[in-house]
């Protein structure tokens, strides 16, 4: 397991419509290929649960769950690249089990991108087995990237 020197805390609350300008300035920041506005949008529309991390009063990072039938699927976790290497993902990696559970899922689902080897052990590490592959899932220029598709198996609270 990799140690991690985690300086500080994170504090979490649920992610509104209003925070979408501020979560695409980090997505934009840190991804190749982000997604959109109205990717986020529609999302929270949908019903997904959202998650934004902050620090100190500012947004560093956010995740996107999406629960249904048992399982729960984390679309996106994301850590501003200027916080990242701080332990700041593993606190809001565990925050998104902690929202799973409650919202009755068993098992947590997520595609990586296959060269992402940092996310990669963050969720090795954190207890997921990879479980597949989807080929050519991830957009990378005029190429795609293969998936590793990840399953943690969770206890959901027991309310």
């Amino acid at each position: 397991m990799n140690a991690v020197l985690i300086t500080d805390s994170l504090e979490f609350r649920v992610m509104t419509q209003e925070d979408i300008g501020e979560v695409m300035q980090i997505e934009v920041r840190a991804y190749p290929h982000p997604w959109t506005k109205v990717i986020f949008r529609d999302c929270l529309k949908a019903g997904y649960h959202g998650i934004i991390a902050m620090q100190e009063g500012q947004e560093i990072g956010y995740a996107m769950l999406s629960v249904a039938a048992g399982e729960a699927h984390l679309l996106n976790l994301c850590i501003h690249p200027r916080q990242q290497g701080h332990g700041y993902g593993r606190q809001l990696l565990y925050r998104v089990f902690e929202e799973a559970g409650r919202r009755g899922a068993g098992t947590l689902f997520l595609e990586v991108r296959a060269s992402n080897r940092v996310a990669q052990s963050l969720y090795l590490d954190s207890g997921f087995n990879q479980i597949g592959t989807r080929p050519g899932y991830y957009p990378n220029g005029r190429e795609r990237e293969d998936a590793l598709v990840f399953a943690k198996e969770l206890f959901p609270d027991s309310d």
